[in-house]
């Protein structure tokens, strides 16, 4: 089989570079990579090429770094490509009427979750921060409304207990760019139908802000162990002792039954949510619901990481002292 005609593909993160890979190594090669603008980054303000357009390079594609997909300079030059197909993989921006129209069959989205389940810029996050077991990804033509489109295709990825939105990313990457290829020959052929979402169905991901990973201790443990799965590395988890900000980096939820003799040897008046139960061998304190979390890495702004007891150490941290109160004794 061949490609109807050029393909047009539309991408920047890491995310997004196994779908265009796929592409590139099949019969959809396409004609045009579109990823937005290098970056200045860091303390050193070096500039950074996204990582589709290293990729598209590295793979002898043609590369067009876009500020702005609605421009009418832009739009006009991919006019005369005269495109089959776009193809649109966490590319960033939203797309105008105009864009959406241009190609013979429309622009063709991956998305990482299954639809109508985690509209929105954060899914991956979204579906571990819920607790859920299982997501997915999903195939669907492009519509003006936010992740609206009807869906093509859908796969299911499960979610393992312990997995973090950094491991689970890359995953739903491949199992996306293997569906893209396969959504692409489905309608090559002809032999492939959109179902329109439920809209009754819909569930939300917006993009994550500094302020979503403050921890709540008065949350249930295994709400604050699954936001830590979700927002590693960014925005992260964070709290306070003794008034100053602390980040969690590693931390595990501690099985129930375990916990109840560590709890009943504090003085009742000086519990409570984030009161410290345990400093050694390992760092535990008290959520919500009664159960523990074990903090086995922090890290104060500006400084090296260290384990629950290294901190604990360095902070004379005692028994019955309280993370996210300004009042810890």
């Amino acid at each position: 089989m061949e490609s109807p005609g050029p393909v047009v593909f539309f991408g920047t993160p890491q995310f997004a570079v196994p779908s265009l890979e796929r592409l590139a190594a099949s019969e959809f090669r396409p004609a045009l990579v579109v990823s937005q603008p290098s970056r200045r980054v860091g303390r050193g303000q070096r500039v950074q090429s996204p990582p589709i357009a290293i990729r598209a390079d590295e793979l002898g594609l043609y590369c067009e770094q876009v500020d702005r997909v609605g421009d009418n300079v832009f739009l006009e030059r991919l006019e005369t490509l005269e495109s089959w197909i776009g193809v649109v993989v966490a590319f960033g921006q939203i797309f105008p009427d105009r864009l959406l129209e241009l190609p013979a069959e429309g622009c063709v989205n991956v998305h990482a979750s299954l639809l109508p389940r985690y509209r929105g810029a954060a899914p991956i996050q979204a579906a571990i921060a819920a607790g859920d077991t299982i997501t997915g990804v999903t195939t669907m033509r492009m519509a003006r409304d936010l992740d609206s489109g009807p869906i093509l295709l859908e796969r299911e990825v499960d979610i393992g207990p312990r997995e973090t939105s950094v491991e689970l990313s890359p995953r739903l990457a491949e199992a996306g760019a293997e569906l893209l290829v396969e959504t692409l020959r489905g309608l090559a052929a002809g032999s492939l139908e959109a179902s329109p979402q439920d809209a009754s169905e819909v569930t939300w991901a917006p993009r994550l802000e500094k302020a979503d990973g403050t921890v709540d201790w008065s949350l249930p443990a295994v709400v604050l162990y699954n936001r830590y799965r979700a927002y590693s590395p960014w925005p992260g988890l964070t709290t306070s002792f003794h008034g100053k900000s602390v980040k969690i980096v590693s931390c595990g939820l501690i099985e129930s039954g375990g916990d109840s003799k560590i709890v009943s040897e504090i003085e009742p008046s000086r519990l409570g949510p984030g009161t410290v139960v345990a400093r050694s061998p390992e760092l535990r304190v008290l959520c919500g619901d009664g159960r523990l979390l074990e903090l086995s890495a922090l890290k104060k702004p500006g400084r090296r990481e260290l384990s629950g007891l290294e901190f604990a150490n360095g902070e004379r941290l005692a028994i019955g002292d309280r993370f996210g109160s300004p009042d810890s004794p």
